[in-house]
């Protein structure tokens, strides 16, 4: 084998490497961003796909599937000035791959920021005992927009009171536990009595 044979198998063996390694296949769910020389070129949904060898790279690789963050409890101040700790989670789905990517800096911290910054100024607007979820859901998902998220719902995990509003809760919990005891106490005294006394009057009646 001389020369000539030799480098001719070598270009085969190379151009069939740079054919392999410039074939992607993107699954189901999920989506590619594709820059060409360090600048967005395009976006690969699922399927067979070819990119030009050396010069385009996958920069992305994006999930299309719901997601679930669960972030940690939030200090919030309600409108009757009650000092609260909110766990939130939030369900959201990326629409736009290519906002996702480039639309602002770590999303999912964005995400757990604004969740929070939402938070405080929509339970500054509420009394303790009022709903949040539909205005939560609805401010972050029009915030998220330039990002290529949709934000689907948003869940309040726990909601924790401070600890005097606490101690006043299991109080009145203990209270009303036992009102109820001192209730089936004197519900049970009563039929005792009422049973005593038709036994005494079957008793008279025999006799």
């Amino acid at each position: 084998m001389n020369g000539a044979q030799i480098l001719g198998i070598f270009l085969v063996i190379l151009v069939v490497v740079v054919i392999c390694s410039s074939i992607r296949v993107v699954p189901q769910a999920h989506a590619y961003v594709i820059e060409r020389l360090g600048t967005y070129n395009t976006t690969w949904s699922a399927g067979l796909h070819l990119k030009t060898p050396l010069i385009d790279k996958v920069a992305h690789r994006i999930s299309m599937k719901e997601q679930v963050v669960d972030f940690a409890p939030q200090p919030v101040i309600t409108k009757d000035n009650v000092t609260m700790r909110i766990d939130t989670v939030v369900f959201f789905q990326i629409t736009d791959p290519k906002l996702f990517a480039y639309g602002v800096e770590k999303p999912i911290m964005a995400i757990e920021n604004l969740t929070a910054t939402t938070l405080r100024n929509i339970i500054g607007e509420l009394e303790l005992d009022e709903t949040i979820n539909t205005k939560m859901r609805a401010t972050l998902d029009e915030a998220t927009d330039p990002w290529g998220i949709k934000v689907n719902r948003v869940e309040l995990k726990n909601i924790i009171p401070p600890a005097a509003i606490q101690d006043a809760m299991e109080k009145q919990m203990k209270a009303e536990r036992e009102r109820r005891e001192q209730i089936l106490i004197a519900e049970g005294e009563k039929k005792s009595a009422i049973l005593r006394a038709e036994g005494q009057k079957e008793s008279l009646i025999l006799s």
